[in-house]
C-alpha cells in the first residue's frame, strides 16, 4: 500500500513539474520562429536555422521572443490609464478593460 501511494505521489510530482520546465524552451522556440519568419526562411534553410537557434549558446536577436509580450503590456498600460481618466471602477472597469484589450 505504501509503495502504491509513493508511486502516485511521484507521478503527481512529475506531472506538475514537467510543464514548468518547458517554459524557457517554449519562449526560445517562439523567438526562433519569429526570427525565421523575419528572415523569410523556408525548407532546409529554416530547418538548419532552427537547429542552430535552439542550441543553448545561441542568442536571439533584438528580444524577438518578448516583442509580443511588450506590445501587450503597452496596450494594458494604455487601457488602464484610459480607464483611470474615465474614473471607472469595479465591473465597469472590467468590462472596459476587456473590450479595450480586444481591440
Amino acid at each position: 500500500m505504501k509503495k502504491i501511494i509513493a508511486l502516485i505521489c511521484l507521478g503527481f510530482a512529475l506531472s506538475v513539474s514537467v510543464p514548468a520546465l518547458a517554459g524557457p524552451q517554449q519562449e526560445k522556440m517562439k523567438g526562433c520562429n519569429a526570427e525565421a519568419k523575419a528572415q523569410n526562411l523556408k525548407g532546409d534553410e529554416r530547418k538548419a536555422f532552427m537547429s542552430k537557434c535552439l542550441k543553448k549558446d545561441y542568442k536571439l536577436k533584438s528580444g524577438a521572443a518578448t516583442d509580443g509580450r511588450a506590445k501587450q503590456q503597452e496596450k494594458m498600460k494604455n487601457c488602464s490609464a484610459e480607464a483611470k481618466t474615465k474614473g471607472l471602477k469595479g465591473d465597469e472597469r472590467k468590462k472596459f478593460m476587456s473590450s479595450c484589450l480586444k481591440n
